[in-house]
This record gives structure tokens, sequence and C-alpha cells, in this order.
């Protein structure tokens, strides 16, 4: 069994959330949104991992699902989750579009939102972490 990754995954998930918001800032409002998802999801990985699983896959969902075993996940946390697992795919690829490329359709509400979103899930982990 190898050391637990935990920590290694917390902070670039912080760093990843730092990313997104220069995303937000130059417009790159695909990225931002992608971003938020990846800084989330290196969060919840540290604290899945420090709770002793060990996840695999990008769905936060999925991650949540598992960690819900061992602790409570409040509804707004899920929605969050929702959300963001919609930016994994689109927002770099041309093909999740009948026309067009992402930049065409990630817009900055959706990005604030986004942004919003990694952060009430980064907070939520964060009350289990390293405190």
């Amino acid at each position: 069994m190898g050391m637990n990754r935990s920590k290694d995954w917390y902070e670039q998930g912080l760093r990843d959330f730092e990313r997104a918001k220069l995303d937000f800032e130059y417009n790159y409002y695909e990225w931002a949104c992608f971003t938020a998802q990846q800084s989330a999801e290196k969060v919840l990985k540290s604290l899945a991992l420090m709770l002793g699983f060990n996840v695999w896959g990008h769905s936060l969902n999925e991650i949540l699902n598992v960690v819900s075993s061992r602790i409570e996940i409040p509804c707004e946390i899920k929605e969050s989750a929702k959300l963001l697992d919609l930016y994994y795919i689109p927002t770099r690829y041309p093909n999740g579009f009948s026309i067009g490329k992402p930049a065409d359709y990630f817009t900055e509400k959706q990005a604030r939102e986004a942004l919003d979103a990694a952060s009430n899930i980064i907070r939520f982990c964060e009350s289990y972490l390293y405190r």
C-alpha cells in the first residue's frame, strides 16, 4: 500500500481553482467551466482518499456516491457536482455540439456558476480536510 496522496490531490485542486479564476478573468469561459470541474474533482478525490476510499474516473456525482457511505452529503453539494459533471467533456471537444466549437457555447454566466459550484464543493471538503 503506497502512502496516502490526499494532500497532493487537495493542493493541486486548490491550484486548479486559482487557474479557473484566471480562465474566467480572461474570458476563456469554456476552460473556466472545465477547470472548475477539475478543481472540485481533485479536492473530492482528496476527501475520498482521506476517508480510505480509492476512487477512479471523473464523475463528481460518482465520487460523492462513494463518499456518502461515510459522511452525509448536502443536497446543494450534490447539485453542484451534477452541474460540474456536465462540463467535463463538452467544454473541450467540438464534437460535443452539432456545429461550432466549445468557445461558441459557454458563457460568462455558466463560468460564474461553475466557479461557485466548485467553491461550494471545495468548502464542503475542507470542513473534513486539513482543518
